[in-house]
Parts: structure tokens; C-alpha cells; sequence
């Protein structure tokens, strides 16, 4: 037997597909697998199959032909073809997680393109036109594919994009990666949070004390369920920043969060530092990080709600050198630092009223 692919258009009408499937089975056609893509012209059938030594590539498309299949083509198939379509898709997922830049290899693997390059300038009209695809690249440029058949369908254009945009998702992560040196010379990873970092961060507040939590989600000091935490890592909104720090062995541990929620014109921060971490500069190091991306984002002020008797976030606040608005919810604090231009001092809050947030103390506790 000899493994076959086999791509025919079939009109889109009940029991067309069986009356192809039927006239390879009488020629003793065995289909392992079919994919479906949907076109104007009709369905476009994909089949791996395995076929009789004796039967040929004419064999295959007079069957074909005979089962009311047109737009044929056929060839020969290799036994990796024999992995399922989303096994192959997922795998060459896991490999730019590994490597972003082996963009124009996956696509290649994907689809079986003859030759794909990438040019810098962006292109107008990005899609599909029989034998060539054009791909927009996130990171800017763009993808050109190419392959001598069969034509590539939307489908195949679909999946394509969404490799390119994973692998620009991973490479704009890795660029987003810094190695924080704090002040007493400790070494972190900064980067932005991603789903799995749910386990390390559920780790990050069991390590942290009942007092910590509790300034961080104003009075709750019990570790917030998974849900939350997930969502959390990826808000629809904003940016969670995680600080690593290398353990025995090499292996990182998560010793801080720092999270950036979008509200309308404003973003929310709030920061959790392992007890041991505090007191070193990391929560200032990422309160700076979220004012530049909330800056960038086109926020208007960033707001921190805190205990008024949290000295180490006023601390922190006032350390960012800008004019930051107050003002009391009986214990609770509201800080407003408006974003742009750092200004000048302002004045210390007092329970009296609104007032600015000032001073500098080499004292910082995230």
C-alpha cells in the first residue's frame, strides 16, 4: 500500500462527499484522514489515503473524477503525514514558543510551501490568490508563500496567520524581558505574565505574609482562588509584570507581581513583593515600568487604592517624583498620579482633604 494525498473540489450538496468516498473505496482506497475547507467554488476535500501499489497517480484521478470531484491534484504522501492536522499545528506552535524567529520554517512545515520570504515594507491586499499567499506580519512586513499545488485555500490562510501572530506575540514577550540589577546588586528577570505563570504566582503568595497580602487586596489576606489569579495574568485590559529571581539549581521563583488594569481614561497598579524581597527598590523598579506602559497605552493617570497607614506604597508612590492627588475613603487611600511630564514635589497628604504626595525615602517596600 502507498500513502497518497488526494485535494478535490466538491460541490457542497448532501451526498456528493459519499459518492467520492465511494468511488475510491470500489478501487480499494483506504482514506486515513480528510480535511474540509470551505471556498466560494465549493468544499475543497482534503484526503490522506492509502492506496493499492498497482493504482498510479491517473488511477487516482480518474476515481476522483468519477465520483463527481473536479480541480484535482494528487501525490505521493510521506508516513508523517499520517499525524493529524491540529497534532502538527500545536507541535510547530511549541517550537516558535521555543525559537519566534523560525517563523518562515513552521509556515513552510505547515502548509508545504515551495518558498516563503519576508520583506520589510507592508504590502496592500494580504490573503490568498491560488498558488501564492501573502501574510501580514504583526512585527511589521510582510510573509510571501508560494507553492506549485495546489492553490491555497482560506482555510490554510487562516492558520497561517495565526502562526505568524503567535510567533510575534512570543518574540514581542522576549523583547519585553529585562534583567532588573536592584540596588544591593541582585539580579531578577522582569517580563510580562502569561498563563502559566499561575503555579509560580500562587507560590509567590503562599511565601508572602498574611500583612503583605493584606495590603495588597485592601483587608483580604487569604491567597485569591485560581480563577482570579488567571485573570489576573492576562487581563483584557493592561499588564501583569512578574520579577523572577534564580533560585539553588537555577531554578526561578516569582518574588513579585505588579499589575496594570485599564478603566476608561485611567489604569489601576497594585504591587505584591515576598516579604524578603521588600525594602531593596524591586516595588519602585516596577511601579516605573507600569507608569511607562500606561503612558504609552494613552492613559490619561494611574491610580493606587492602599491603607492610609501604608507607609511602604506612599513611599513608593512618592518616589516616582510626580504630583499624585489623594484622597480619603475613611482607612482607604486613593493616590491619582496623572501621567506625562514628571512634575514637580508636591506637598504630603494629610486627613484633611486633598492634598499631594511627596518625599523621598531610600527605604522601599513594593
Amino acid at each position: 500500500m502507498t500513502l497518497w494525498r488526494i485535494r478535490a473540489t466538491v460541490d457542497d450538496r448532501p451526498g456528493y462527499l459519499s459518492v467520492l468516498t465511494a468511488s475510491l473505496a470500489l478501487r480499494g482506497v483506504n482514506i486515513l484522514a480528510v480535511q474540509v475547507h470551505t471556498t466560494e467554488r465549493g468544499a475543497v476535500d482534503d484526503f490522506l489515503v492509502d492506496a493499492p501499489d498497482a493504482l498510479g497517480e491517473a488511477d487516482l484521478l480518474a476515481a476522483v473524477e468519477r465520483g463527481r470531484g473536479r480541480d484535482c491534484w494528487v501525490a505521493r504522501s510521506e508516513a508523517r503525514g499520517l499525524a493529524d492536522q491540529p497534532t502538527r499545528v500545536l507541535a510547530l506552535a511549541n517550537r516558535l514558543v521555543r525559537d519566534p524567529d523560525a517563523a518562515g520554517e513552521a509556515l513552510r512545515a505547515l502548509l508545504g510551501a515551495d518558498t516563503v520570504t519576508w520583506r520589510p515594507d507592508a504590502v496592500d491586499g494580504t490573503g490568498v490568490a491560488d498558488t501564492t499567499m501573502l501574510l501580514a506580519d504583526p512585527s511589521g512586513g510582510t510573509f510571501t508563500l508560494r507553492r506549485a499545488a495546489p492553490g491555497f485555500t482560506p482555510a490554510e490562510y487562516a492558520r497561517a496567520q495565526a502562526l505568524v501572530e503567535l510567533a510575534a506575540t512570543v518574540a514581542r514577550r522576549a523583547a519585553e524581558q529585562v534583567t532588573l540589577v536592584l540596588p544591593d546588586g541582585a539580579e531578577l528577570t522582569v517580563r510580562p505574565a502569561v498563563a502559566d505563570d499561575l503555579p509560580a504566582v500562587r507560590d509567590l503568595h503562599d511565601a508572602c505574609s498574611a500583612r503583605s497580602r493584606y495590603r495588597r487586596y485592601l483587608g483580604g489576606a487569604a491567597v485569591p482562588p485560581p480563577a482570579r489569579l488567571r485573570r489576573m495574568l492576562e487581563p483584557a485590559r493592561g499588564l501583569t509584570l512578574v520579577a523572577a529571581a534564580a533560585g539553588p539549581g537555577g531554578a526561578e521563583s516569582v518574588v513579585a507581581m505588579a499589575n496594570l488594569l485599564g478603566e476608561g481614561d485611567e489604569a489601576e497598579a497594585a504591587l505584591l513583593v515576598r516579604d524578603d524581597w521588600q525594602r531593596r527598590g524591586l516595588g519602585s523598579a516596577l511601579l516605573r515600568r507600569l507608569v511607562r506602559y500606561a503612558e504609552e497605552a494613552g492613559y490619561a493617570a494611574l491610580v493606587l487604592h492602599t491603607q492610609a497607614e501604608n507607609g511602604p506604597m506612599l513611599r513608593t508612590v512618592r518616589r516616582l517624583d510626580r504630583a499624585a492627588r489623594s484622597s480619603y475613603d475613611g482607612p482607604l487611600l486613593t493616590l491619582t498620579v496623572p501621567l506625562g511630564p514628571a512634575g514637580p514635589l508636591p506637598t504630603p497628604p494629610t486627613r484633611q482633604g486633598t492634598r499631594r504626595v511627596t518625599g523621598v525615602d531610600p527605604q522601599v517596600v513594593g
